[in-house]
């Protein structure tokens, strides 16, 4: 666990992540942790992680919850973001990490399979983004949203024919949400980081989400970004390769 910054107020900050149990969502709520939030973990699977890792921040002093919602269900989704704000009085940031991926031969995707993967990737963050935004909206400091997209919107690979549309929604999602919520108060931002891989040894795999949580932070902390989607893929966006980086 990193440390908080102890020249920061401490949890003087609110944010929720969806997803925030594992990979990049849980590398994104330790840095929201150790740059002075109170976080709130959301997870569905994954929810033991989640209350573990909210029992182990709060014994650091982190005021910190686990809450829980199956992103495919408006309604629990809508009531959990209402369970953080009741608890803490307050959402100042929005990380949706939450997401499902299942691959499969073009041939046996169903209608089904895309609106699984559209229903928490796509539905599921824009669901969470609404009924934050309606938070943050009535805080004098308004707040940071940042959607979590994918790289391989631009290079769909084989078999991933359900799992690529949601995420090509995302950035769409994202500029629309930043226009929809500064209309009612300048001061939301919606920003979008879309991930994708780069070639790493196996034993810094984990270097790569950590990039894309710094990415997260950059976005969370700069009041004159919004409507931003931006790549962290060593250059693959651009190169029509993965690169072989550090």
């Amino acid at each position: 666990m990193q440390t908080p910054d102890p020249k920061l107020k401490a949890n003087s900050r609110v944010a929720l992540v969806t997803g925030g149990a594992g990979r990049i969502g849980a590398i994104v709520v330790q840095s929201l942790a150790a740059a002075g939030y109170a976080v709130a973990i959301h997870a569905n699977r994954s929810l033991y992680e989640a209350r573990e890792t909210a029992r182990q921040f709060e014994a650091a002093g982190v005021r910190s919850i686990a809450v829980t919602a199956n992103m495919r269900e408006e309604g629990p989704v809508r009531a959990m973001v209402h369970r953080v704000a009741d608890h803490f009085g307050r959402i100042d940031a929005l990380v949706t990490c939450a997401s499902i991926y299942h691959a499969g031969p073009f041939e046996d995707v169903t209608a089904e399979d895309l609106r699984a993967h559209y229903d928490v990737n796509c539905i599921g963050t824009f669901v969470t983004a609404q009924e934050v935004g309606a938070v943050m909206i009535h805080q004098a400091s308004g707040g940071s949203i940042v959607t979590m997209g994918g790289c391989a919107i631009d290079q769909p690979q084989l078999d991933d024919a359900a799992y690529v549309p949601s995420k090509g929604a995302i950035p769409a999602l994202t500029r629309s949400l930043a226009v929809e919520l500064a209309a009612r108060n300048p001061r939301v931002r919606v920003n979008c980081v879309l991930p994708g891989p780069v070639a790493r040894p196996a034993d810094r795999a984990t270097d790569t989400l950590e990039q894309v949580a710094h990415t997260v932070m950059f976005l969370l902390a700069h009041e004159c970004l919004t409507g931003v989607c931006l790549p962290v893929d060593g250059g693959q966006s651009i190169t029509h390769q993965t690169p072989a980086v550090g």
